[in-house]
């Protein structure tokens, strides 16, 4: 369970503070309310956790930021709040906490939170470009993470249809400064509908749903994760056109090099010396050499990221998914993203994530060889346009040339499947980028790495 510590808004008197749900995460944009820890009226000490709330990524407890009493919650359980949102009204006695003392018209909630602002649980302090200054009950932020704003009509039309963040972001916009008309909002909500299929599935309860079943079947309700990842996999294939390219790669050398080298690996680093390094380290210099991988879509824009942040999608044991984020993977050796890989799948199959592990991804790996399996055709995770399925290594008779010929040999060989998004990125960019990872595996720079 991760902590996150309160950003705090002024409010009303002075001797009230207007909590708000925390920034948890450069791309989590609205928190579940699961559990209250306190109720109205309870002292409470600084640091004490008062409640729970649940993002699409992890878990947090929410603690006090001063010693006072909870004079008011705003929000209850199984309410969704956007971040920056206020949730409840938290009393202190030193009104010396509020800052510069001055009084506050009660019809403002100041946007900035205090400079003491900081994450238990995280050390990520960097700032954020825009904002987000949200009303109560609004899932739509005034701004989205590329800086788009969002007027209030277009907002409230949008919580009230259930827009999420992502599609919002791939709504062209024809108002100023690219900005969603009412009318542009319109027009798209038109063509979902019209393309959307109609089901009554979403209201069903396990009583309903009986007349589906067969004697001796078992009926599973989808878990909060599990619901979400549909609905995230499902807007993804409704937005994103899907294209995917095949290489085979010799790895025997790869292979072979491994082999000779991990028990020396693992005494200099301490941990085993997996190929999810060798498959990160050279997805790292393919997007160096093809840098139009590395972006993400926001509407009609591109936005190209400086960053190279490679996610790793990792099974969980309850049979869910989530992707840690290997940050600035480019600059990394093979140690240290051995090293960086091994702690993130160790936190993510623990519970042990922070939020800023899965955070700014700008391209994702799927290594599918773990279950044995050959080739696939991944979804993508947007705002990113492209992910890589790296197969299982198998060997198999291959021909090659020596200087005596053509040879018919056993090598050890690999499917690679990149899918990519193709409004922005065509074939030949989407192939040419499989082709060179596939390159930088077959022919690994061993020297430098040994």
């Amino acid at each position: 369970m991760v902590v996150q510590k309160l950003s705090l808004h002024k409010n009303i008197s002075m001797k009230e503070l207007a909590i708000a749900m925390p920034k948890m995460g450069e791309s989590v944009m609205e928190a579940t309310i699961i559990k209250w820890l306190k109720k109205e009226g309870d002292e409470i000490a600084e640091a004490e956790s008062i409640l729970e709330v649940a993002t699409d990524k992890v878990d947090s407890e929410i603690p006090a930021p001063y010693t006072g009493k909870l004079k008011k919650i705003l929000v209850q359980v199984g309410q969704v709040v956007a971040v920056g949102a206020p949730i409840a009204i938290f009393e202190v006695e030193d009104t010396t906490l509020l800052g510069n003392g001055q009084s506050i018209s009660q019809s403002k909630i100041a946007s900035q939170a205090l400079p003491a602002t900081k994450s238990f649980a995280s050390s990520d302090s960097r700032p954020v470009k825009h904002t987000v200054q949200l009303h109560e009950r609004t899932a739509c932020p005034l701004y989205d993470t590329a800086g788009r704003f969002y007027s209030p009509l277009v907002r409230y039309i949008a919580q009230k249809e259930s827009l999420s963040l992502e599609e919002m972001e791939n709504i062209p916009g024809t108002g100023k400064d690219n900005r969603v008309t009412k009318q542009d909002l319109l027009t798209y909500l038109a063509h979902r509908r019209s393309t959307q299929r109609s089901s009554s599935y979403s209201n069903l309860t396990i009583e309903s749903i009986q007349q589906y079943a067969k004697p001796g079947d078992e009926i599973i309700p989808m878990d909060r994760v599990r619901k979400i990842i549909a609905e995230r996999m499902v807007a993804a294939m409704h937005t994103v056109p899907h294209v995917t390219s095949f290489v085979e790669a010799d790895v025997t050398e790869l292979v072979a090099w491994r082999e000779k080298n991990k028990l020396a690996f693992k005494q200099k680093t301490g941990i085993g010396l997996t190929y999810t390094p060798l498959f990160v380290k050279a997805v790292a210099q393919a997007i160096q050499k093809f840098p139009l991988i590395n972006v993400s879509v926001v509407g009609e824009y591109i936005i190209k990221r400086k960053a190279i942040n490679i996610g790793l999608a990792v099974a969980l044991p309850d049979g869910n998914l989530i992707v840690p984020v290997v940050k600035n993977a480019d600059q990394l050796t093979l140690s240290e993203l051995a090293i960086c890989i091994h702690k993130l799948v160790h936190n993510a199959r623990h519970g042990q994530l922070l939020p800023d592990d899965i955070a700014d991804g700008t391209y994702t790996i799927s290594n599918i060889g773990s279950f044995q399996n050959l080739m696939g055709t991944p979804i993508i995770m947007q705002p990113q346009v492209a992910i890589l399925a790296v197969g299982s290594i198998v060997k198999k008779p291959a021909v090659i040339e020596t200087a005596q010929g053509e040879q018919i040999t056993i090598r050890h060989q690999m499917y690679l499947s990149h899918t990519y998004d193709h409004r922005v990125v065509d074939g030949a960019l989407g192939g040419q980028f499989a082709k060179a990872v596939a390159d930088y595996l077959e022919k690994f720079d061993f020297a430098k790495e040994s």
